[in-house]
Formats: structure tokens, sequence, C-alpha cells
């Protein structure tokens, strides 16, 4: 699994996390860094935030589905809606599977990932 996100504490927490619960969890800091390590080791499952400098997170689900289209995105933001766009809602319809409003509770982020993954954890 790969986990994409600007903030090396959220980055940093969600990798102890996941990797508690038996993942196996690879970091980058925004969407370039994602696309380079999806190219190199296919994660089946990738958590993205979506706004990040270098490589937000929509055009990295754009690019993900276009090059990996059976991947598996979870998307997170605290952004919600702006201006009148729920973003949430545009990832979904790009091709998340699961939408996360940050603050979630680790609950919610450990339902989602077996939601996507199937009961017994994986990469």
């Amino acid at each position: 699994m790969l986990v994409v996100d600007d903030d090396a504490g959220i980055r940093n927490f969600l990798r102890m996390l996941l990797e508690l619960e038996g993942y196996e969890v690879a970091t980058v800091g925004n969407g370039i860094e994602a696309l380079d390590a999806q190219r190199k080791n296919p994660a089946a499952i990738v958590v993205t935030d979506i706004f990040m400098p270098d490589g937000e997170g929509m055009e990295t689900i754009v690019q993900l589905r276009e090059e990996f289209p059976q991947v598996r995105i979870i998307v997170m933001s605290g952004g919600g809606a702006y201006r009148g766009a729920d973003y949430l809602k545009l990832a979904r319809e790009l091709g998340a599977v699961r939408a996360l409003k940050k603050p979630f509770p680790p609950q919610e982020l450990l339902d989602a990932m077996r939601e996507v993954a199937g009961t017994a954890p994986t990469a």
C-alpha cells in the first residue's frame, strides 16, 4: 500500500497505524513521488490526500486510474467543499473508492482499508 500526504506527521501516523494492522506501507510526500513509487513498485491500494504541492490529489487520482486501472484509491482531505465544489465527491467520481474527511478517527481508515482490501491485511 502507498500513503501520499505532504504532512510528514500524518504520513508517519498513518504508516504506523496501518503497519500495526499488518499492512506493508510505503509513504511519499506528493503526487509526483506517488506516481514514481507506483511505477517502480505498484501498490494495490493508494491512500492519498487531495491538497498537496507538486502533484495534487485530483491529478494523481486521474493519472493512477490511467496507468493502473486496478488500483484501489482511498482519498482524504480536510478541505471538503470550497467555492461550491465538493472535492471528496469529485474524487469519488474520478475513481476513488472511498473518501475520508480529515480529521477522521483511525478506525474509519481501518474500516475503509478492510472494505477495499478484503478482510485480511494486504499490501
